[in-house]
């Protein structure tokens, strides 16, 4: 069965009684499997193990990341604890093009997924109006009079739209140019993600900077006397979402920003909350450890966050890719390939010992894996100190992740020693330096005019002590998509710098990386139908 016919089949629980499984007895109800969580009144000083899952570099082929995370959750619990999964929303960008969704896959699912992969609660487009508002706002301001003075030619804030569409990458407006993101690159993206409260998102929204005026005088939100407004829209996209896994499991799901353009993690009252209510959170960061983990750790942790344990997921089909294998090879047995791209893995085990001590690295077992293949893998692994264990959630659900969660329990009981990359009040390019040459593993850097200039901008407006939030090709530890492995002597260039002052880091553009994606060739609305029972077909 494909993954939506495994959705559409299985024996979902009412929300109320999913809810009821961790404590919240009135969950705000979006139908019957889905509900929002008034957050306020369930917050609470205890304080569960955090466990990260993270991955070696994606491939076109899949790593399952969301799946396994799923799968170690359904685990935890079938062994008694009380453990949460605590994810990102998908963005429906992705979803009609080549990545496809985000909610798991196999028998290692939440579910309703076609729901959860679509509109959900309305997350998405209660952050595009906010966005879009704003603008809205911006140019009315101008029409209005502009008793800001503010220049048109210098309006930082985009638009933003939840889908991939080229053509919006430049757009003709009646007063100047204008260049749109996917929303989930979006600021008021990262804001939402990055506020504990209300209050908070309120403080973030006032501190975004909009533009500038014809004097060169910094523009923000809080000039403009319209934060209301866009708290009003985003009131009920701040509550977290409950669904449940094929197996029933309490899983929590909020805020979605991408980790190649954005900083790649859910929201951190999603985060605190599932601390709140359970004993282990299983949460995920986007994408490679070189991108998720990394903004994970030098961008969500700074927020009072502290991971007990790193996960490194990896598949035997990701390596071979990563040791050059050609497609028509990937699903035959060769461990050449493998120790070829076994490189990959290890630069991201020696990245995560840069902040973590406790660290487990986990294979992601598809049908077509050989024990051969599994041993060298393992072997490997543990010849570096490093526990290692496999996964088979995708085809049996918590059974197939059972020794996974055995390992976690036993490896929570370590001390983690966490510690952040680099301190903040180092110079904005040090810390980029730091970043791509520690774990890139970058020789040398490059900067191109008007990243020079907005970096000057930047430390101008004494907003130089931010963390970094690196743009790159998820495919790479380069910003080279083609260099794959563990590559060496190469040169990043650092495109473009934008500062995210309300979201609190500075956006690094590295290589051809773009904020709007786009749909390629084949992409996946092609296979997709629904009949008139609206029973859909080809989302996955």
């Amino acid at each position: 069965m494909t993954d939506i016919d495994i959705s559409y089949n299985s024996k979902k629980e009412n929300i109320y009684d999913i809810a009821k499984k961790i404590g919240i007895c009135d969950i705000i109800p979006y139908g019957n499997y889905l509900g929002k969580i008034d957050y306020k009144k369930y917050m609470s000083k205890k304080c569960g193990k955090l466990i990260l899952t993270t991955s070696i570099n994606p491939t076109p082929y899949g790593e399952g990341k969301t799946t396994l995370a799923i799968g170690i959750n359904d685990a935890m619990r079938s062994l008694g604890k009380n453990s949460l999964a605590v994810l990102r929303e998908p963005s429906m960008g992705p979803v009609f093009g080549v990545k496809g969704g985000a909610t798991g896959g196999g028998y290692s699912q939440v579910v309703p997924m076609e729901d959860i992969n679509l509109h959900f609660t309305g997350d998405m487009h209660a952050i595009t109006s906010a966005n879009n508002l704003l603008s809205s706002i911006i140019d009315n301001h101008i029409h209005q009079g502009n008793s800001l003075n503010i220049d048109s030619n210098k309006i930082l804030f985009k638009r933003c739209l939840d889908v991939n569409d080229r053509a919006l990458r430049e757009v003709k407006l009646n007063n100047r140019l204008e260049h749109f993101t996917i929303t989930a690159a979006s600021e008021i993206m990262a804001i939402l993600c990055l506020s504990n409260d209300l209050e908070d998102l309120r403080k973030r929204l006032n501190n975004i900077l909009v533009g500038y005026t014809y004097d060169d005088k910094a523009i923000y939100v809080r000039d403009l006397k319209c934060v209301d407004s866009l708290l009003i829209v985003l009131k009920d996209a701040i509550k977290p979402n409950l669904v449940q896994s094929l197996e029933n499991n309490p899983v929590i799901i909020h805020g979605g920003p991408f980790a190649n353009i954005a900083h790649g993690c859910n929201s951190i009252i999603a985060t605190k909350l599932g601390l709140s209510l359970s004993d282990y959170v299983i949460t995920e960061a986007g994408f490679g450890a070189d991108l998720g983990a990394e903004k994970f750790f030098d961008i969500k942790c700074r927020n009072n966050i502290t991971p007990d344990l790193v996960i490194i997921n990896v598949t035997i089909k990701a390596l071979k890719h990563n040791g050059y294998a050609p497609k028509e090879e990937i699903n035959i047995p060769n461990i050449d390939y493998i120790k070829k791209g076994i490189s990959n893995l290890d630069k991201h085990i020696d990245n995560m010992k840069k902040y973590c001590s406790n660290i487990l690295v986990v294979l992601n077992k598809y049908k077509t894996d050989t024990l051969d293949e599994i041993n060298f893998i393992k072997e490997h692994v543990e010849g570096l100190n490093v526990p290692f264990e496999v996964s088979d959630a995708y085809n049996q659900g918590s059974v197939g992740a059972i020794d996974v969660a055995k390992k976690i329990i036993e490896l929570c009981e370590n001390k983690n020693n966490f510690k952040f990359l680099y301190n903040l009040d180092l110079p904005i390019k040090d810390k980029i330096n730091k970043i791509c040459t520690e774990i890139y593993g970058a020789n040398s850097i490059n900067y191109t005019n008007l990243a020079e200039e907005k970096i000057n901008e930047i430390n101008n407006l004494g907003q130089n002590n931010l963390p970094i939030c690196i743009a790159k090709t998820q495919y790479s530890l380069s910003d080279n998509p083609k260099l794959l492995g563990n590559p060496k002597d190469f040169a990043v260039e650092v495109k473009n710098v934008e500062l995210k002052s309300g979201a609190g880091f500075i956006v690094v553009f590295l290589g051809s990386i773009i904020d709007m994606p786009a749909l390629s060739k084949t992409p996946a609305y092609l296979n997709m139908k629904i009949d008139d029972n609206e029973k859909i077909e080809g989302l996955f």
